[in-house]
């Protein structure tokens, strides 16, 4: 087990049960930022992720080849 999954699980057993809004979750992460700026480039690559789909890059890569 990976030291983050502690926090993971945490997260599960607390609030696995909530549905929350992009929105809410977005505001969670920058109000996390404010407070641990030190995270900033951790938080951005995470919100980078979560926002694409898989197929996202491939579509990019596609587009990337007609060029």
């Amino acid at each position: 087990m990976y030291f983050t999954d502690r926090g993971l699980e945490e997260l599960e057993e607390r609030r696995g049960d909530e549905q929350v809004s992009m929105v809410w979750l977005a505001d969670r992460m920058r109000a996390f930022v404010d407070e641990n700026p030190e995270f900033e480039d951790s938080v951005e690559r995470l919100a980078t992720f979560l926002a694409r789909d898989e197929g996202d890059e491939e579509s990019s890569e596609d587009e990337a080849d007609e060029d």
